[in-house]
């Protein structure tokens, strides 16, 4: 049986590092890794889902396993247009202020 963790992608992140203005701290990541990082945690998930619907095709997988991989690869793509639209809706209303 595949070994999945439905939502892991999310509790393998790291914190947002704490930093004031544009700065980082020594050591720390920004923002864009940690959106990198979640984009390829979600890639991965989706090659999982894809690797083990095809061992299923040829018999080699449970079921249980397709759709736990299915799931885990869906709720990714989920939380990934979760974001980009509160990204997007943030971008329009720093747009609409009046300067």
């Amino acid at each position: 049986m595949v070994d999945l963790k439905i939502g892991g992608f999310i509790s393998g992140m790291p914190a947002a590092p704490k930093t004031v203005g544009n700065a980082v701290p020594d050591g720390g990541s920004g923002f864009g890794d940690l959106v990198r990082e979640a984009l390829k945690s979600t890639v991965q998930a989706n090659h999982q889902a894809e690797q083990v619907s095809a061992q299923a095709v040829a018999g080699k997988a449970d079921v249980t396993d397709v759709v736990t991989a299915v799931t885990n690869a869906e709720m990714a793509l989920d939380t990934v247009v979760a974001v980009r639209d509160k990204v997007i809706t943030a971008y329009q209303e720093i747009m609409r202020m009046p300067i």
